[in-house]
């Protein structure tokens, strides 16, 4: 569950959330639906503009998911996130697999 403390983030132009504002000490971090940081910590005007560049871009991205029990990371990408959970599809060669995360998760990386 996304923490109280996180501002939502939403465009202008049609109120979509497109992440939010992490407070870190007197700064802010902007962070995907799900929690990754898309910037260091900086001013709160900073941070949202870094959320206004990127969008909703970064779900449309593929990501490397850590498994507790492979060495090596699966290759996955979003198909849904909503505030509890963030839903992924294998996009590998290891079979059609499905993952659930709670959000936020430290467990998805940008495969690039």
């Amino acid at each position: 569950m996304i923490p109280d403390d996180w501002i939502a983030h939403h465009r202008d132009k049609d109120g979509e959330l497109l992440g939010y504002l992490r407070p870190v000490g007197d700064r802010f971090e902007p962070v995907t639906l799900f929690g990754h940081p898309l910037a260091g910590p900086s001013d709160e005007y900073d941070a949202a503009a870094v959320l206004d560049s990127v969008g909703l871009s970064y779900l449309a991205e593929r990501w490397r998911l850590t498994l507790p029990d492979r060495v090596e990371p699966v290759a996955v990408q979003v198909v849904e996130v909503d505030p509890d959970t963030v839903r992924l599809k294998n996009v590998g060669h290891t079979g059609d697999r499905h993952f659930s995360l709670p959000v936020p998760t430290d467990r998805l990386q940008p495969e690039h």
